[in-house]
C-alpha cells in the first residue's frame, strides 16, 4: 500500500511540475501562436524571447531582434504590429515608438527559447 501511495505521489509530481514552456495564463492566443511558430524555427543566437509590458496604457508584447539588421516587433494584444522599437539597418527601429524603452513599465518575460544549439 505504501508503494502505491509513493508511486501516485511521484506520478502527480512528475505531471504537475512546472516546465520551461510555462506561459502565463491570459496570454492572448495570437501570441501563443507566434511562440509556437518560433519553436518551429531553428534555435536563434541570442535565444528568442517574448516580453510583456505596459506601454501607453495598453498591454504590449515585445519580440527582440534576432540578428544583425532584423527589426524587433512590438505587438498589441491582437497581434497587430505597433512598431519596431529597435533593430533594423540603423539599429533604432522604425522610429514610430522611439519612447518605448524610456516609458515602458511592468516588464514580464512571457517565454524564452531554452533549446540548446
Amino acid at each position: 500500500m505504501n508503494r502505491m501511495i509513493y508511486f501516485l505521489l511521484l506520478l502527480a509530481f512528475a505531471t504537475s511540475s512546472c516546465t520551461k514552456d510555462s506561459i502565463p495564463a491570459g496570454t492572448p492566443t495570437c501570441i501563443l501562436d507566434r511562440i509556437e511558430q518560433m519553436k518551429k524555427n531553428p534555435v536563434g543566437n541570442p535565444p528568442q524571447r517574448v516580453w510583456q509590458y505596459t506601454y501607453k496604457g495598453q498591454v504590449v508584447y515585445y519580440i527582440p531582434p534576432q540578428c544583425c539588421d532584423m527589426p524587433s516587433v512590438l505587438l498589441n494584444a491582437n497581434c497587430e504590429t505597433i512598431c519596431s522599437p529597435d533593430g533594423g539597418f540603423a539599429g533604432s527601429g522604425d522610429g514610430k515608438c522611439a519612447d518605448f524603452f524610456q516609458t515602458r513599465t511592468n516588464e514580464k518575460l512571457i517565454w524564452q527559447d531554452d533549446r540548446k544549439q
